[in-house]
């Protein structure tokens, strides 16, 4: 029997810059483990705006195809089962809970976390609400979940009561172009960004479970003269808390820069030219930005809480993000001990490498044929 086989990336955009980036290296991988009975339709919305487009690529059995509907208007509930119907598709793919809730096929469901669950207090009762309904809908759809890491797939049993059977844990990867610079590239990178010589870098947002209110806490307690903590990524105005406090606590630009959004392509030589990464997450579906950090030779401490312990391994110095003193006692011994920064971007190098887009694929695509066979 000849499958067609249906990943929905209409939420691969700006939007979503990690589920963008989720789908973009999944369908490329995925593409290249197709067997002569098996081919692909990538769905994608092509005016919307995406760091890592899905489409186009140049495909051996993956059909990209453009598509208006959006997946936040009623339309999509009866346009894509039509589609879908056309495509003679014999498995539907969703890689977010906004999605067609009777496909009327064999359906598969990607989910990262929970946080306006487990953080209440950040998101309106209308969102908490619009999610947990949401959320239930696509999860009573789906034939079978795929959870990121082991702690989502914990938190979709505890919020949710998902039965462990239809959970099938499959990790993310760092990608092939997060790797280390020899340092005359590492020097010419700072150069280029306009960086300091030494610097501890976190990539992630403001968003407040991203916790940088006690990392600067924790920098102004050590004020290192000769290194600059560097925060990079998406800077949301809602949450200005970080960078006040810093100015209330006196760290000026030769203490703590924030560089706001950092493009795609500079990212892997942001990290590999850093001292050391430091992600003070208090939750995290993955934690993507760890992987990334050991796969440039970075040595890392993050959170011991949510997925970062079983993303990172024996690889980072772990520390309790609700401790501002924990935090602080880290990069200190990051910052004074080279000896440990060595071990620790060598284990963080093997670390990273036990992770790869492949093996996500080859588990991704197994679950394909097992769920479309039924």
């Amino acid at each position: 029997m000849k499958h067609h086989y249906v990943l929905d990336a209409r939420t691969a955009t700006n939007h979503f810059p990690g589920i963008g980036r989720y789908v973009a290296h999944l369908a490329h991988a995925l593409d290249r483990l197709l067997t002569p009975d098996e081919e692909m339709t990538v769905l994608y919305r092509p005016n919307a705006p995406a760091r890592q487009p899905v489409c186009p690529h140049a495909w051996q059995r993956t059909t990209c195809l453009p598509i208006n509907t959006s997946p936040f208007t009623p339309p999509q509930q009866w346009q894509i089962p039509s589609l879908l119907h056309h495509l003679r598709a014999t498995l539907y793919h969703s890689p977010y809970y906004l999605m067609p809730y009777r496909p009327q096929r064999p359906t598969l469901l990607t989910v990262y976390d929970v946080i306006p669950l487990r953080y209440p207090y950040y998101v309106s009762w209308r969102a908490r609400l619009l999610f947990r309904l949401m959320k239930r809908l696509a999860i009573r759809t789906a034939d079978a979940i795929i959870a990121i890491s082991h702690a989502t797939a914990r938190d979709m049993q505890t919020f949710f009561n998902v039965d462990p059977t239809r959970m099938h844990v499959i990790p993310l990867a760092a990608d092939r172009h997060f790797r280390p610079l020899p340092p005359e590239k590492q020097a010419e990178a700072r150069t280029r960004m306009g960086l300091p010589a030494r610097y501890v870098l976190y990539v992630g947002s403001n968003k407040p479970h991203k916790n940088l209110t006690r990392l600067v806490r924790a920098w102004a307690t050590l004020r290192p003269p000769d290194t600059t903590l560097i925060i990079a990524g998406a800077w949301l105005p809602a949450y200005p808390e970080p960078l006040q406090l810093a100015m209330h606590l006196g760290l000026g630009e030769q203490h703590i820069r924030f560089l706001g959004p950092v493009e795609e392509h500079d990212l892997p030589a942001l990290y590999a030219s850093a001292l050391a990464f430091v992600f003070p997450s208090l939750y995290e579906g993955f934690g993507l930005p760890v992987l990334e950090a050991m796969a440039c030779g970075v040595p890392v401490a993050c959170s011991n809480v949510s997925s970062l312990p079983e993303v990172a391994g024996e690889a980072a110095l772990l520390f309790d993000p609700h401790d501002a003193n924990a935090i602080a006692a880290a990069l200190e011994r990051l910052l004074y001990d080279t000896t440990l920064r060595e071990t620790l971007a060598a284990q963080g190098l093997a670390q990273a490498a036990r992770f790869s887009w492949e093996a996500t694929a080859q588990q991704t695509v197994a679950l394909y044929r097992q769920t479309a066979n039924g």
